[in-house]
Order: C-alpha cells, then structure tokens, then sequence
C-alpha cells in the first residue's frame, strides 16, 4: 500500500521553499561597496560556514563570509569611505519569484558582526547590467526591516510581500561580517519563455519545487529536482532503510499544469543504496485526494548509478507527480520533459500580471 499522501513531511517553514539565491540556481553577488576582509561571494556558498583560527592573510584573519572595513565616518584622510551610514551587497536572485522568508547568518562572526541588518528587494527583467542595477532609479522594497542582529546566530525573518523580484540587497548597519544569506521564496517563470517549449517542468529554477516527502532522512528531496547533475551521493534524495513492508515516496509541484512527454530517473551515485523499483503517478487535481492520482510510469526495476529516460504515453495534463521507490533509496535528479498547458500560461500570466502590478 502507498503511504498516504497527507502522511509525510510537508511543513510551512520557508526554509523547505527553494533558496533563490542558490548559486546552483543561477544566483550571483553583483556588487558590495565594501569586501575589505571577506569577499562578497561568500554570501552564497551552499557549504556550512567554517572557522580556523589564526589563519591569516595579508589582511587579517581568514572568515567564511563577507566582511567589511570598520567604518570611521568620512574626512579628507579616509576618502575612501562612503558618505552613507553602512554598508551593502546586491544579489540577483537565480529565478525570478516571491519571497517568503530571508536568512541572515553572522555563523563565526562574534566581535566584528554588524549591529542590524535590513533587506530590499527589486524587480528589473532581463539581463540588467551593474549600472542599470546600481541606478538612482530603481525601486526598491523592503522585505525585511532594520533589524538587530546577534553574533553567531542564523536570524530567520519572514516576508509578507506580495511581488516577484529578480533582486535583493542586504544592508548591514554600519559594518561588520555576515557569512550566508538564503532567500526562500516561489519561483514564478516567465510565461513567453516556456510558451510552446519543450522543458523539464518539474525543474526548480522553472517553478518546480517538492513540497512533501515520507523520509528525508539522509538527504532533502528538494535535492531531486535540483539543477545540474549531482557531483556526490549527498546531493540527492535519500531515505533510511525500510524495515516494514512499505514505501517511499516525493511529491513534486510542476511548473504549470503540463503535459508530460518523457520522464528521466537518475540514481547517479547511489550504488549499494539504490531503490530496487520506481513507479510515477501524477494528479490534475487535488493532491490530497489519492482518487485523483493516475499511472504515468508504472513500477520499473532500476539500476544503480544509472541514469534512465522513459517515454510517457499522451494522456491527462498533469499539476503534480508523486516519484514512488520500492522500497527505500536514493534518488539524485528526476526530470519530467513537457509542456506548459495554454490553461497553464494563462495563469501563470494572470499571477504575473498581479504581482507586478504597483
């Protein structure tokens, strides 16, 4: 019997939404005014902070993060310093999407972290240059206010901004060293991007996200529909051993409602860990109800570290697809190759069309 679909791990925690400003995503450090003793990209290394001490460089000790000069206000011997009251970076965020919670973690940073903290967002489409993103002109919102800080400490802050941003930028107050910032939120493609085309509609940076697992033991199955191919085991979805009768199971939102064309199954790593079998339904309904689930892939042995492509007979549109493994293992990328429906990238237009709106 299938684990009933409301049974595993599905939470309102904006940490299990998609980080946007992954680096896998797409996402990238544009610009900081100030990296004196730590550079700018540190912000969004996926690798747990670090610190070794007295390990020096030719400008101070070495930090796992972003860290900027203390200020001294300005005078004609300091020119160098800025003639506002702190310092910033801006990161263009790896898909465009809503924002629901942002993290901003001062890990190792106890003498030299700033004080407060704020962070704005903005949305500027296309491929923006530094100098359109650093102009006068853009318009700003602020997602999280100016906020104490503590040293150490992974200071979670929720976001009820209703609007898609491609953009943000953290401010720290007057200076000091953060050494990660995650950025959670909703990925909402581009509708005249996916018009027509043939993509992997389960694919985070498209929309794709897992929003419920049975186990999650080892590894996220927010792994699964990650970009790229995994590099290491840990880089997939993993459950512990089962030892009933059972089985496990991710369910994955899509981009839109889509028609699903080919499927691909990648258990890259996974050797002595692999599922035995995998089997795919998916829904056009609702989630919750295991009536409206249909059989796109049926039960398939499969190998370890192998990557497998199936075809998928035309049929029903789908909203959401429920990856099954017999009995328990690993899974390091699924990919579902298809189309948005015309139903789909009307919505999807519709939503823009709302968030973007003043």
């Amino acid at each position: 019997m299938s684990t009933p679909e409301n049974a595993g791990h599905n939470t309102t925690d904006f940490t299990e939404l998609p980080n946007l400003a992954a680096r896998p995503l797409g996402a990238g450090v544009v610009a900081a005014n100030d990296e004196w003793f730590a550079d700018k990209e540190n912000l969004l290394l996926a690798e747990t902070p670090v610190f070794q001490p007295h390990t020096f460089g030719p400008k101070g000790q070495i930090m796992d993060g972003w860290e900027t000069r203390r200020r001294r206000g300005v005078s004609a011997e300091e020119p160098h310093v800025r003639p506002d009251d702190h310092d910033w970076a801006v990161v263009r965020l790896g898909a465009a999407g809503v924002v629901r919670g942002v993290v901003v973690d001062t890990a190792h940073f106890v003498g030299n972290y700033p004080p407060y903290a704020s962070v704005e967002a903005a949305y500027l489409p296309g491929h923006p240059d530094l100098a359109d993103v650093l102009a006068d002109d853009v318009a700003w919102t602020e997602i999280v206010p100016r906020s104490p800080l503590k040293g150490d400490t992974a200071h979670r802050f929720d976001v009820a901004v209703e609007k898609r941003f491609t953009h943000v930028r953290l401010n720290i107050f007057p200076d000091g060293g953060v050494a990660r910032l995650r950025v959670h939120g909703e990925v909402v493609p581009d509708a005249d991007y996916l018009d027509g085309l043939m993509v992997d509609v389960a694919a985070a940076d498209l929309g794709g996200v897992a929003e419920a697992a049975s186990d999650r033991f080892f590894s996220s199955p927010h792994n699964i529909n990650a970009p790229g191919r995994s590099r290491v085991m840990g880089e997939g979805w993993e459950t512990r051993r089962r030892r009933d009768d059972g089985h496990d199971w991710v369910r994955i939102k899509l981009a839109g409602p889509a028609d699903i064309a080919a499927v691909e199954i990648d258990t890259d790593h996974y050797k002595g860990n692999a599922p035995g079998w995998i089997r795919l339904v998916a829904t056009d309904g609702t989630p919750e109800d295991e009536a409206s689930w249909y059989e796109i892939l049926p039960r398939t042995r499969v190998q370890p570290d192998t990557r497998h492509r199936f075809r998928v007979a035309p049929g029903r549109s789908a909203t959401h697809v429920r990856v099954e493994v017999y009995p328990c293992g690993g899974v390091a990328r699924l990919r579902l190759l298809g189309r948005v429906t015309d139903a789909g990238l009307a919505e999807l237009r519709r939503r823009t069309a709302e968030l973007d709106a003043d």
